[in-house]
C-alpha cells in the first residue's frame, strides 16, 4: 500500500504528468478502436461491430475532444505560471479535473457498444472535468500580474469553445438533430483546436529556436494571431454553412501568412537540433492542409469534388498529431531530468507519424481509387506502430520521479 501511495503521489505531483499519460492511452486506445472498425469496413476479417452512434463521428468526437485535450490541458497547465509569472495550478484543481475526463472518456467508449444513454452520462462528466480545468486555467489567467497575456486570452477562449462544442455534442445525442453533431465536429477543429496550436506554435517555437541557433532573430508578429483567428472562424463557419467553395477566401491569406512564419522561424536551420526540427516540420503541415483545402474548395468552385478529408487529416495528423508528440516529448523529457534532446528512437517514431499522415492524405487522393481503404488501414497501423513505443519510452516518466531528485 505504501508503494502504491508513492506511485500515486509523485503521478499527481504535477499536472503533466496525469494529463499526458491519459492522454498517451488515448493516443493507442482511439486509434485501436478505429483500426478494428475500418478493418471491418475494408477486409473480409470480420464485419464492423455495431455501435450507439455511427463510427465516423464517435471517431471524430473522440480525436477531437477525447485525445488532443489531455495533451493541452497538460502543457497549458505547466506553461501558464510560467509565461505569465502566476501561481502553479494546484492539485486539487487538476486532479478532480483528470478523474472526470478519464471516467467521462472510459464511460464513452462503454457507451458506444450499450447505448446513448452512458454516452450522455460520459458526455456531463466529460463536460464537468473541462470546466474544473479551465477554471483552473482561468484563475491563472485572471490573478496573475503580467502586462502580456495575449496567448493565453487566445487559448482560453479556445478552451471556452471547446467546451461549447462537446455540449453541442451533447444535445445531438439528447435530440438525434445531426446538426449539432456537424457544428461540435467543425467547431472543434477550427475554434478550438487550430487557434490553440497556432497560439502555441507562435509563442515557442520561435523561443525555442532562439535558445539553441545561434545569431537567430525572434519573428513573433502579434498581427498574425489576428489573421489566424479571423480565417480559422471564418473557415469553420463557412464549413459549418456548407458553403465549402468559398473557404479558400480565408485559406489563402492564412496560408501567405503560415508560409512566411515558417520562412522567418527559419524551418531549415531548425535541423541542426532535431527536437527543434519536430515543432517546425509540426507546424509546416498547416500550410500543406491550408493548401489542400484552397484546392479543394476552388474546385468545387469550379464544380468538381476533390481530396475528400485529406485537407482535414494534414492538419489533425500533420499538425495536432505531430506538435503533440514534439511538445509532449519536450516537456516529458524538460520536467523528469532527462537531457532535452530528440535521440534517434523519438526522430524515427516522429518520422513514422509524418508516413502516417501521408498515408491518410494518399487514400483520398484521385489516383487512390479502389485501393482507398488499404491507405486508411495503413495510416492507423503506422500511427499504432509509432504510438506504441512513444508510449513505452515515455509513459513511465509520468508516475517515475524525477532523475535530477527535484520535485514537480
Amino acid at each position: 500500500m505504501s508503494q502504491i501511495n508513492t506511485v500515486w503521489r509523485t503521478f499527481s505531483a504535477a499536472p503533466h504528468r496525469m494529463m499526458f499519460l491519459a492522454g498517451a492511452v488515448q493516443g493507442l486506445a482511439v486509434i485501436a478502436w478505429w483500426l478494428t472498425e475500418l478493418i471491418g469496413r475494408h477486409t473480409s476479417a470480420w464485419l464492423p461491430p455495431t455501435w450507439a452512434i455511427p463510427a465516423a463521428w464517435a471517431h471524430g468526437f473522440l480525436m477531437i475532444y477525447g485525445f488532443f485535450p489531455f495533451f493541452i490541458f497538460g502543457f497549458l497547465m505547466t506553461v501558464y505560471p510560467n509565461w505569465m509569472n502566476g501561481a502553479k495550478v494546484p492539485p486539487r484543481r487538476y486532479v478532480p479535473a483528470f478523474l472526470l475526463l478519464v471516467c467521462g472518456v472510459l464511460l464513452f467508449y462503454i457507451g458506444l457498444l450499450a447505448g446513448k444513454g452512458l454516452l450522455i452520462a460520459a458526455l456531463v462528466l466529460m463536460l464537468a472535468g473541462w470546466g474544473v480545468a479551465s477554471y483552473a486555467l482561468l484563475d491563472v489567467l485572471i490573478t496573475a500580474r503580467h502586462p502580456d497575456k495575449l496567448h493565453p486570452r487566445i487559448t482560453s477562449v479556445a478552451l471556452g469553445m471547446g467546451w461549447l462544442g462537446m455540449l453541442v455534442y451533447l444535445l445531438w445525442l439528447v435530440t438525434g438533430n445531426a446538426l449539432f453533431a456537424l457544428f461540435s465536429l467543425k467547431a472543434g477543429v477550427w475554434f478550438l483546436l487550430l487557434p490553440i496550436f497556432f497560439t502555441i506554435c507562435h509563442r515557442m517555437i520561435p523561443f525555442f529556436s532562439s535558445r539553441v541557433l545561434d545569431n537567430y532573430q525572434i519573428v513573433r508578429p502579434t498581427g498574425a494571431l489576428g489573421v489566424m483567428l479571423v480565417c480559422s472562424y471564418g473557415h469553420g463557419m463557412l464549413e459549418i454553412l456548407g458553403w465549402n467553395a468559398w473557404l479558400w477566401l480565408f485559406d489563402l491569406p492564412l496560408l501567405v501568412q503560415t508560409m512566411y512564419l515558417s520562412w522567418h522561424w527559419q524551418l531549415r536551420r531548425s535541423f541542426e537540433v532535431r527536437l527543434l526540427a519536430v515543432l517546425h516540420v509540426g507546424f509546416a503541415w498547416v500550410s500543406v492542409a491550408l493548401a489542400l483545402y484552397a484546392v479543394q474548395s476552388l474546385a468545387l468552385l469550379a464544380g468538381v469534388g476533390m481530396l475528400g478529408f485529406a485537407p482535414l487529416h494534414a492538419l489533425t495528423i500533420g499538425l495536432f498529431g505531430s506538435m503533440v508528440l514534439g511538445m509532449a516529448s519536450r516537456v516529458t523529457l524538460g520536467h523528469s531530468g532527462a537531457e532535452l534532446e530528440a535521440d534517434s528512437a523519438t526522430w524515427a517514431m516522429f518520422w513514422g507519424f509524418q508516413l502516417a499522415a501521408l498515408a491518410r492524405i494518399g487514400g483520398d487522393l484521385p489516383l487512390a481509387g479502389a485501393a482507398a481503404g488499404h491507405f486508411y488501414l495503413l495510416a492507423a497501423a503506422v500511427w499504432l506502430a509509432c504510438f506504441a513505443p512513444w508510449f513505452v519510452k515515455y509513459a513511465p516518466k509520468y508516475w517515475r520521479p524525477r532523475s535530477d531528485g527535484q520535485a514537480g
